[in-house]
Formats: C-alpha cells, sequence, structure tokens
C-alpha cells in the first residue's frame, strides 16, 4: 500500500491540471449513506428507490410527501467534511486542482473551502429547490421551512407546480451544459483522480 501511495503523491506533484471525479464513497465516512452500498439507502429500503424516480414524484402526491419529509431529515444537513474532501480543498488551494466533477448532491466540497466555481455537479444539489413547471430556484431551507410548518407538498410560489430539490432523479436527462463542461474539464486534465466512485453509473 506505501508504494502505491508513493506512486500516486508522484502523480499529484508532476501534474498542474488535476481533475477529480468524486462519488458516493467519498461522503460516506461524513455520514452521508449510499445507495446501493451494503448500508445502502435502498438496500435497507427498497421502496426507497420511488422516491428518487421521477415518474413516480411526479405522478403520486403520496411519494412527494414522503420525499418531503425525507428531505427535512437529509443527512447532508448535518453532515461535515472528511478528510477526503479537505484534501481535495488543498489541491485547489496548491493551485493544481483544475476541476471536481462530483456526482454527489451533499454539497460538502463546498463545504470543505472548494469554490462553486471549481465544483460541477452533475446529478444536482439537494441544497436548492427547483419547479419542474417554471423552472423557478432558490435555498432548499426556504421550503423545508414551508414544509415544518405544515405544508406537506409545497406548490411553487410562482405558478403553482411542482417542486422538488434541484437534484437529477433517476429517469431525469442529465443537464447536457453541465455534462459538457465535466467532459471538457476531464479532457484538459492531466490527472484525473477517481474517488468514492465504482464507476459504473
Amino acid at each position: 500500500m506505501d508504494s502505491q501511495i508513493d506512486l500516486v503523491r508522484s502523480w499529484v506533484s508532476s501534474s498542474a491540471r488535476i481533475v477529480a471525479l468524486t462519488g458516493a464513497g467519498i461522503s460516506t465516512e461524513s455520514g452521508v449513506p449510499d445507495f446501493r452500498g451494503p448500508q445502502g439507502i435502498w438496500t435497507l429500503n427498497p421502496q426507497a428507490e420511488k422516491l428518487s424516480n421521477i415518474r413516480y414524484y411526479m405522478a403520486d402526491p403520496e411519494v412527494r410527501r414522503l420525499a418531503w419529509q425525507q428531505r427535512l431529515d437529509h443527512p447532508a444537513w448535518q453532515a461535515e467534511p472528511n478528510a477526503g474532501h479537505r484534501a481535495l480543498a488543498q489541491l485547489e488551494r496548491a493551485g493544481k486542482l483544475h476541476a471536481l466533477i462530483t456526482q454527489n448532491i451533499d454539497g460538502l466540497h463546498q463545504k470543505a473551502g472548494n469554490s462553486s466555481a471549481k465544483v460541477i455537479e452533475v446529478h444536482g444539489t439537494v441544497r436548492e429547490y427547483m419547479c419542474m413547471s417554471c423552472g423557478d430556484r432558490g435555498p432548499m431551507q426556504i421550503v423545508l421551512e414551508r414544509v415544518r410548518a405544515g405544508e406537506s407538498d409545497p406548490p411553487c410560489r410562482e405558478c403553482g407546480g411542482i417542486l422538488k430539490s434541484a437534484t437529477i432523479s433517476f429517469g431525469q436527462q442529465l443537464v447536457p451544459e453541465v455534462i459538457e463542461r465535466a467532459m471538457r474539464a476531464a479532457s484538459e486534465s492531466d490527472l484525473l483522480l477517481a474517488i468514492g466512485s465504482t464507476l459504473q453509473v
């Protein structure tokens, strides 16, 4: 293991344009569970997958009510960055990090000190809401306060449409501009680090 660490350290030290790709595994140590691992959300509760499927979410008010209750207690609200997040923030401070592409929605990279300009969130963020009709967006906590006050499925205040977290659900298309930016950043790198991702999804 020491020889592998030394090898990667030499790659990092000799690189000027590092791109990191992070998946759920980097945040599990911070208390944010993955979906498919031994203690994953879907492993422990297969019904929870419906809450992440856009077809069920848009069609079923009960699924939306459950999703809003789940968002109230999302682990991201209490989670703190761990050593992995902090190491990537240190790479940015050292001027070596070209971009940080993440599949995660928890915002822990920014909380660790990575600038929003460097972080490319390919699956969006749980820290914002979005309207599925008019596209209105804003801080998630505004809508969560409405849920705490008794609105079980709060509608958009601009158009009355369905609100959800500004994340990419299963069945939703990825945002082409975000994917294009991620692909461009990766192609410009002289070292790509894949951290906490099986590279399967």
